[in-house]
């Protein structure tokens, strides 16, 4: 006849403690009126998306940048990176449209975040006359995304025609948290590389990215400017001149 040892009252007081414990998660919520997150995760994808023009052909010339077009909550932010892009393009920026040579008009197509939740496991559910059985979530993912849309055309104020094609430039940036068990997040995504390493370029791209460190220089003589040109996309697409 076999022999069956009793089980440790221990074990399975700890097997319990366990199944209590697994996926228990915390989440913090924001203090202000859009969480870190969402604003870094626009920020970034605006950057990205800038990050694909090339601004130097405008250098030398005296721009008027135009923002009556955008409508986006980060209207200030947008503007202000393309004003700074310009600058280190050896651009003159105008206060009045009186005063410039050339108007850049920017617009947005859409600037915003989405978020999205996956999980692998067993759906809630409920039995007639028992209480209902929340999800058993075994892997679960959230993700949000943001997407910055933005499109620039150039022209000479005096003749009213175009300095190059212009066109549109979109970005995309992500955050993603992903869990076991509830027991995480490990995260993932290109704000997460910002955070971590700063601002990264796509292989092989080549461009001239806003400092992470704030430097100044004396300011140049007037016959030191460049020679002006058009603006172009820094993806490849053509301009005309």
């Amino acid at each position: 006849m076999p022999c069956h040892r009793p089980r440790s009252p221990y074990g399975l007081y700890i097997a319990a403690v366990a199944a209590l414990c697994a996926g228990c998660t915390t989440t913090k919520q924001s203090n202000t009126a859009r969480t870190a997150t969402e604003q870094l995760l626009i920020s970034n994808a605006v950057d990205q998306s800038l990050n694909k023009i090339d601004f130097v052909p405008l250098a030398g010339s005296s721009v008027f940048v135009e923002e009556k077009y955008i409508d986006c909550v980060d209207k200030g932010y947008i503007v202000a990176s393309i004003r700074h892009k310009l600058l280190q393009a050896n651009a003159t920026l105008a206060v009045k449209i009186e005063e410039a040579d050339t108007v850049m008009e920017i617009r947005s197509g859409g600037v915003g975040t989405d978020v999205t939740s996956q999980y692998l496991g067993v759906p809630g559910f409920t039995m007639p006359g028992m209480i209902g059985i929340p999800d058993i979530k075994i892997i679960n993912r959230d993700s949000q995304r943001a997407y910055a849309k933005l499109g620039i055309v150039v022209y000479d104020l005096k003749s009213k025609r175009e300095r190059g094609d212009g066109g549109m430039s979109m970005a995309k940036s992500d955050e993603n948290n992903t869990y076991f068990m509830g027991f995480g997040p490990h995260q993932s995504g290109t704000l997460r590389y910002e955070v971590d390493h700063g601002v990264g370029l796509h292989p092989g791209e080549r461009v001239r990215e806003i400092p992470h460190s704030v430097a100044f220089s004396e300011r140049p003589a007037d016959d030191e400017k460049p020679s002006s040109g058009n603006v172009k996309l820094s993806g490849g697409e053509a301009s005309e001149k």
